[in-house]
């Protein structure tokens, strides 16, 4: 539970703040969803990942204890990644099913940053990012912009360059700081959107 829950909290700033989407942007890059998308992982990950479960080790959580949770989650969350398998009934109140997973790796606007968790649904329905799939949106996968590309440089390094290029947009110390931090999207001039912002344009025309 605790190392789910460090894990959510995780991979929602990878979501929310530039800086860590530029690394996490790798495994959300492919257009097709299978089990191969769940090895397709962002190289700098194991950089940072470590400081989220630091807590639980203060918390008296020995580190091998912590790893072997942190390997099994991974392991269960790779198997999320298909399209074979419908919606699970009961489980789908309390685990991350295939279904949940599908939104999350959907670029409509609706499935946007949703259904973060890695084993438990639940924190995606305490802290309101939970997105059940819908039967009459069909899950478009990859990127809002997706890159089309194969090239393994540009698959790990665009987003970098994009957002170096942002920086360049504006003199204002805020404003690159929130290129940086800030959450993806953003711009200083309404250019690009976040994805909070694309919703409530959604939600205007409708």
């Amino acid at each position: 539970m605790a190392e789910d829950f460090m894990y959510y909290w995780l991979h929602r700033v990878d979501h929310y703040c530039r800086l860590f989407w530029a690394v996490h942007v790798t495994h959300h890059s492919s257009e097709e969803f299978n089990l191969t998308v769940g090895f397709r992982s962002s190289v700098f990950q194991p950089l940072y990942r470590f400081i989220y479960f630091i807590p639980l080790s203060l918390c008296g959580f020995s580190g091998i204890d912590i790893m072997f949770m942190y390997a099994a989650t991974q392991i269960f969350g790779i198997l999320v990644h298909t399209q074979s398998i419908g919606k699970l009934g009961f489980l789908e109140h309390i685990i991350v099913t295939p279904s949940h997973h599908r939104v999350h790796h959907g670029s409509n606007v609706k499935y946007l940053d949703k259904n973060m968790g890695m084993l438990l649904i639940l924190w995606d329905k305490l802290f309101g990012t939970f997105q059940a799939e819908d039967p009459n949106e069909k899950v478009e996968y990859g990127l809002t912009t997706n890159i089309k590309t194969y090239n393994p440089l540009k698959m790990v390094f665009h987003e970098w360059k994009n957002m170096l290029a942002d920086l360049k947009k504006s003199s204002s110390l805020k404003d690159k700081l929130l290129y940086i931090f800030g959450p993806p999207g953003w711009s200083h001039d309404g250019s690009t959107k976040t994805a909070s912002q694309m919703r409530a344009e959604l939600k205007d025309k409708h």
